[in-house]
């Protein structure tokens, strides 16, 4: 059930008419590309998109390849994308340094086209068998969401971004409402089949950027990547709505099934300094609570001043 993107390259060179060539040379292997014309554009454009792959031109005015390639690798959301470096010599104590640095390759100016299409392919290869591991251990077996590790990860990632650049960022916290009796009356491979239907519903309505996890149990988080908390509400709405539609059948009879869902937003928070995983965390399971305490099968955003929080709302059916 996790969605499948694909794979994207950034180029940083400071000269258009390698970026050109590039893409040129790759039009081809299907590929999204990504530009950058100085270090430091290309350092937030990584961290901003998380490319697969990055093509790192190793003479560049102002901060070099080098430089850049070190400041990649010593970021933990970043070190384990690939860097290939572009230039037009590379001598032999440069080739050290530059594998020393973490670079899996280097491609000299100007390009063959069938010699760029191998290394790049490899590179990218190799990226994906990478992450093809990772992601085995980090998706819920049950469901085929990503689990709660990779949900930690992923929510620290994007406090990290938030702070670098200020994008938004909301947090939906959902619960199935009444599980236990629920696996008490019916029994409890009909209670995983609740679970898998629901995470259906919410793999089926989450947007590509969004991450949908099985938090644990019945309950379940959302990443919502550049959405405000208003907006986060009515995918949690529409979600809501769809649980409750829901047709489940134990034998003959119908079982009604509906769902709670609390939701914290980055744009929530008047003192962005104080904005963390665990707060943010914190405020969706107050939500969340709040909805549960006020009847379940509701959609709550509600902050106290504590929190940095100023409103609160609900919806049910």
């Amino acid at each position: 059930m996790i969605k499948a993107t694909a794979q994207s390259v950034l180029v940083i060179d400071d000269s258009a008419d390698i970026h050109q060539l590039v893409g040129a040379r790759l039009s081809s292997e299907r590929l999204s590309f990504l530009h950058a014309y100085d270090a430091t554009e290309g350092l937030e454009m990584a961290r901003q998109e998380l490319p697969d792959l990055v093509l790192l031109d190793l003479d560049m005015p102002g901060t070099d390849g080098m430089t850049l390639c070190r400041q990649l690798k010593e970021d933990a959301a970043l070190v384990q994308i690939p860097v290939i470096f572009l230039t037009g010599t590379i001598d032999l104590s440069t080739k050290v340094q530059a594998f020393d640095l973490g670079a899996v390759d280097y491609v000299t100016k100007p390009f063959d086209a069938v010699e760029l299409k191998a290394r790049v392919r490899s590179a990218l290869r190799t990226k994906r068998y990478h992450d093809l591991l990772v992601t085995k251990a980090q998706i819920d077996a049950l469901t085929g969401l990503w689990n709660r590790g990779y949900f930690n990860d992923q929510l620290a990632i994007e406090i990290s971004l938030l702070k670098r650049g200020g994008r938004l960022i909301s947090l939906l916290m959902a619960d199935i409402d009444h599980f236990k009796p629920i696996n008490d009356t019916y029994s409890h491979p009909f209670g995983d089949a609740v679970i898998q239907r629901i995470a259906g519903v919410f793999n089926d309505i989450s947007r590509e950027s969004d991450v949908v996890c099985r938090y644990g149990g019945e309950e379940f988080a959302i990443i919502l990547r550049h959405t405000a908390s208003t907006d986060a509400w009515v995918i949690a709405e529409r979600m809501r709505l769809a649980v409750a539609a829901l047709e489940l059948k134990y034998g003959k009879e119908q079982v009604r099934v509906t769902a709670s869902f609390g939701i914290a937003g980055s744009d929530q928070f008047d003192d962005q300094a104080r904005l963390s995983s665990k707060t943010l965390l914190k405020a969706a399971d107050a939500s969340l609570y709040q909805a549960k305490a006020n009847g379940r099968d509701r959609v709550g955003v509600e902050w106290d001043h504590e929190a940095g929080g100023i409103w609160s709302r609900f919806s049910s059916g």
